[in-house]
Formats: structure tokens, sequence, C-alpha cells
């Protein structure tokens, strides 16, 4: 079998890099060990960064029909919520929404791209060759052989893409347990989102559908259970009288799982044809509801790069950015899961430092500095060192609303739905010379007032929503400016 992309894991990481590639015209094939997908999710919740991906693309609302909506995010379960609602963004909330539904909207997304998923077929072995990869699968056939030009892995932590590529997975192994189930509450909180820390332990406990409730327990005076040891129903009520003084009439659980603080990242995101990403790149403690998001977006990253480089219409830096920029990336999150982790110490101690923090998010700009971590919504990645600085270059940018040339309304993010370069020009005419299809130019005036765009002539907006780089000024040395940085990213 042949193919231009290999994707190794069908869980939603996988599927927004198939639906990513298939987008630019790739020819991409995804294996999947699993037949179908998991009726059990481990993530519950989308944040605001990447609801602004999949509105990017023009998919948001196959997702917002199946979710709903929350204003708020937690930190470390602190009392004083997280207000997205403040965030710059339209998307400034979170969504609920189970991770099997979020991958099954991902299959069928990636499948109309005209993605290839292989369900039923396991990767057991993998080899960099000259010229491409080769990939050997097992599935209902046999052995099987398929040969592509770059491979992914987004096979979760205990990756085979990862191993055989040689990429060290650095960081600790876990010394804090806890478990969680999906059952029946006879006697729920009345909060739609409740949460305790206390000197027994923590507890969150979320509404599901069909009558069921996500529980998540971290009880650090019980024994330390292996991970690997199945959860008893008793276990459960046991911890969770001793930590809320009831069990909520817990029944009827239909899955019950362990987690831990295991914290490890990948060394490098990139070995030659071979890339990782979500689980197989980094992994971490749950706080947050950070990992999927994490994944999803690391996804988005590489996928338009790799496009371009099959595609033949990279610059010379572009494919080697993904490990510089998601790495970096990775890291930020993983400080952040330390700082939640270090907040549930249960001693006296700990419940004080607790309180402290709780107070601090009263404030308005604490608040927005963690609600800007949590949602990821603060991601300014390193501007592009061979170019003119400029405020704008590396920034994510919001979906902004335009009024174009002739009088229309419009917003950014409506020009980004193919994954393409945007050229957006605030000032005059785009200078000659230019002339590429991997680029939309859009002539408009801002309909919105922004400190930070006053004096921008253009920008080049990546298909990942960040400014590859903004020009500013008017006149002959703008234009240089601007012809620079198409040149400087293979558009002339």
């Amino acid at each position: 079998m042949e193919t231009q992309a290999a994707i190794i894991g069908g869980g939603p990481v996988g599927l927004m890099l198939a639906s990513e590639l298939a987008l630019a015209g790739v020819k991409t094939t995804v294996i999947e060990r699993l037949k179908k997908t998991v009726p059990y999710s481990k993530a519950l919740i989308m944040h605001p960064r990447t609801l602004e991906l999949f509105a990017m693309r023009g998919i948001l609302g196959r997702f917002l029909d199946k979710g709903t909506k929350v204003s708020s995010g937690h930190f470390s379960m602190l009392d004083t919520r997280l207000d997205f609602s403040r965030l710059d963004s339209k998307q400034n909330y979170s969504l609920m929404l189970p991770q099997a539904e979020t991958e099954r909207l991902l299959e069928e997304y990636a499948s109309s791209l005209g993605a290839d998923i292989i369900r039923g077929a396991e990767a057991v072995a993998l080899t960099q060759t000259d010229d491409g990869v080769e990939t050997v699968f097992r599935d209902e056939s046999g052995i099987r052989t398929l040969r592509s030009l770059y491979a992914a892995g987004t096979d979760g932590a205990g990756s085979l893409v990862r191993k055989q590529a040689g990429i060290a997975f650095l960081g600790t192994d876990a010394d804090l347990i806890g478990t969680l189930c999906d059952a029946v509450l006879k006697n729920p909180p009345e909060s739609a989102f409740f949460s305790v820390c206390r000197l027994q332990g923590s507890v969150v406990i979320v509404p599901l559908s069909n009558g069921l409730f996500r529980v998540l327990i971290v009880s650090p005076h019980a024994p330390q259970k292996r991970k690997e040891e199945p959860v008893t129903e008793n276990e459960l009520k046991e911890d969770l009288r001793e930590i809320c003084g009831t069990d909520f009439g817990l029944s009827d659980p239909v899955w019950m799982s362990r987690f831990g603080n295991a914290e490890r990242q990948a060394e490098q995101y990139r070995s030659g044809r071979v890339f990782v990403a979500g689980d197989a790149a980094h992994i971490h403690f749950p706080a947050g509801g950070q990992g999927l998001n994490t994944g999803l977006q690391d996804a988005f990253n590489l996928g338009w790069k790799l496009a371009a480089q099959i595609k033949g219409k990279a610059a010379p830096h572009l494919l080697d950015s993904y490990h510089q920029e998601r790495h970096s990336t990775g890291k930020e999150v993983l400080h952040n899961i330390k700082t939640q982790i270090k907040l549930m110490d249960f001693t006296e101690s700990g419940m004080a430092l607790r309180d402290t923090m709780t107070a601090l998010l009263d404030f308005q700009e604490s608040n927005r500095l963690l609600a800007g971590k949590v949602s990821a919504l603060d991601l300014h990645y390193e501007p592009d060192p061979e170019l003119p600085p400029h405020r704008l270059n590396g920034k994510r940018l919001p979906d902004i609303e335009l009024t174009l040339h002739d009088g229309r309304p419009a917003r950014l993010y409506d020009f980004l739905h193919k994954g393409a370069f945007v050229l957006l020009s605030l000032r005059g005419s785009i200078p000659a010379g230019i002339g590429t299809d991997s680029v939309e130019f859009v002539r408009a005036e801002l309909s919105e007032t922004r400190a930070d765009w006053d004096d921008v002539h253009s920008v080049l907006i990546r298909p990942d929503g960040h400014a590859a780089w903004a020009a500013g000024g008017s006149g002959r040395e703008a234009e240089e400016t601007v012809l620079a940085g198409m040149e400087r990213w293979g558009f002339i």
C-alpha cells in the first residue's frame, strides 16, 4: 500500500491531523488498532483555543450542536472559577462534550475530506528510509506494509512510533493515583460542577448524559494502588464518604478507571520523516482538561506544515518549526500542571495556600492570567527572527470583524476555512509581484478598534490563525517589508 502521509493512531488527535492533511489534498491513511470508537470518554471538555480552530475550518457548529457551553474553567479545583467570558475571543467559553462524540465528529469530517481510515489495524513496526517511511501493520487480511513520504504517531503514551523512531520520553512516573467512574448518583450534589479539596482528598463530580455522572477522586491517604489494578464500586464509595461525608448514592457504574500524575514529554517531536503528537508527545495529570486540547492543537500546527512540505510549497524552515513551537508549548502546559498538583497538598499548610490562591483569583488580572493559560488563548509563538519585528508577529489572532473593500462585513476566520494562508491588506493594494494559489488576498478595514493593529499595513496569517509576520507603516517601505516577508515564507 502507498500513501503520502501515514498516521498511526485514530483517536481525536490523529483524526484532526488527517483532516488537515486531507483538506490540503494530501493522500492520507490512518491506521487504528480499535475496530470502533470506545464509548467511554477520558476527556470531557474542549477549551476556547480548540474551538477557535474548529471555527477556522467552519466546523464549529457540528460540535456546538452536541455539547454544552461553559463560561468558566478551573485551576486545581480552586473555589474561584476561571472566567473565560472576559477573554478576547468569539469562542470565550469551553464546551462540555465527551471525547467519544468528539472522535465521532472528527472521523466523519476526515472521511468526508477523503482520508482513508483503516480500523482494526495494529502497527507492529516502523522504519525510515531515505525517501519515506514503511509502516508494517496487522489486520484481518494479515501482515501488510504501508509506504508513505511521512508518518505521524498519534498512538498514545506507549507510542510504538515514538519508540521505533528512537525519540526519548523524558519525565517522571506516577506517585499519586486517582480514580474515576461514570455512574448513577441517587443523591447527586446540587451544583452542576461540584468540587471539594480537603485534608482527606479531593472530589470532582460533573453530570453526563443518560442520567450518569463523572466522578473523579484523589484519596492520597488511602493505599496508593497500582494504576493497572481494577477499581471497585466499594472503594469509590468508601473514598467519597471519607472525603465528602456521603457517597451520593453511587451505583451501577458503567466505567471505572485509574489515572496518575506521571509526567513525560518527548525530547523531540520530529525525527527525520516521523513526527509525534498528542499523548505520544506528552502526558500529565488531567488537571484543567488540557491534555486532549493540547493534542488537537499539536495536530493543527503540524497538519498545514506537513501538507505544504508534501506539496513542495514549504519554506525551508517550516517543518522544523513544528517541534520548536509545540515542544515549548507542551513544556508550558506541564509547568502549569505542576503548579496545580502542588496546590493539591492535602495538609494544613496546603489548604492555607489554596485559600490564598482562591482570594488572588478574585482579582481580574490574576484570573485573566491563569484563564489564558488553561484556555490556551495566551499562545504566542516566537516571532520569525529573519523579519523586521512587529508586536503581532507570532501572535494568535482572534476572529476579528472586518469590512471588505466593497463594503461587505466579514470575519477573519471566514477566510481560513480552506486551510490556506491569508494576506490581509489594510492600507492600499497588494504589492505587485505576488501571485500564488496558496494565499488568499483580502483587502479590508478593521470594524473594531484594536490598539495593537494601529500601524498595520498588511499581515500574513498562517492557516492556524497566527500572524506569520506583520508590516507596519505605509508606502514603499511597507511594501518592501511585505515582499521580504512573502519571499521568506516561500511565496515569491
